[in-house]
């Protein structure tokens, strides 16, 4: 439990660094952060307390589709925003005046890194972030698929952001295009290791077999 704990602030502390990375690079936010700048640069919140306020508008959409969640959602709902407001400034001040290669490298670190970060936190496997519940409850109570769900959800984010004022640019389609095959890549590093099952034991003759309840313990 404490490395997994471990593993799932760290995870998300390195998402909220991501984050930063990804808008001080300037080409480009990932979908949902698009939003939350949008909606930063129309109501003068600092983004990061844009990113929680969001999560949990997004957990309130989870009671209707009945979608339950766990204690890392909480955790991801509060602790990446906060971290993106702690370390924003610093990156910027860091590559105040970078070139446009520096900011691609920028770019490119803050997307691996995210993720990296992504791969950690399912690991960590202490329940799905406010946005990806919110896509499985839907293709859960839908029947639509995976890809569909998600097209449409991260479409009007982005959608909606750009109209607000939200930065989209090449950063936004690398992100779309690396973070899926990056996750798949990374996830396997991070999976939490299960004991390999023992070989079945079958009753003798005449013995009792396990009870339902007990024969997968």
């Amino acid at each position: 439990m404490p490395y997994r704990l471990l593993k799932l602030f760290i995870a998300l502390a390195a998402y909220g660094l991501s984050m930063a990375m990804m808008l001080q690079s300037r080409y480009g936010l990932m979908p949902w952060d698009v939003l939350h700048q949008g909606l930063s640069l129309q109501g003068g919140w600092p983004m990061g307390r844009v990113t929680v306020a969001v999560s949990f508008v997004v957990l309130l959409a989870w009671i209707p589709i009945r979608q339950k969640p766990g204690f890392g959602t909480v955790c991801n709902a509060i602790l990446i925003g906060l971290t993106f407001d702690a370390v924003v400034g610093p990156v910027g001040q860091l590559v105040e005046n970078a070139g446009p290669a520096m900011r691609m490298a920028l770019l490119g670190g803050g997307i691996v890194l995210n993720g990296a970060a992504t791969a950690a936190y399912l690991g960590a496997d202490f329940g799905a972030g406010p946005r990806d519940g919110l896509m499985t409850g839907l293709v859960r109570r839908s029947g639509r698929s995976v890809r569909l769900v998600r097209t449409l959800i991260e479409g009007s984010v982005l959608a909606t952001g750009y109209l607000l004022g939200g930065t989209l640019g090449v950063g936004t389609v690398l992100y779309m295009l690396l973070i899926g095959p990056l996750i798949q890549l990374m996830l396997p590093w991070f999976q939490r290791k299960r004991p390999a099952p023992g070989p079945a034991v079958i009753p003798a003759a005449g013995s009792p077999a396990a009870p339902p309840d007990q024969a997968t313990r």
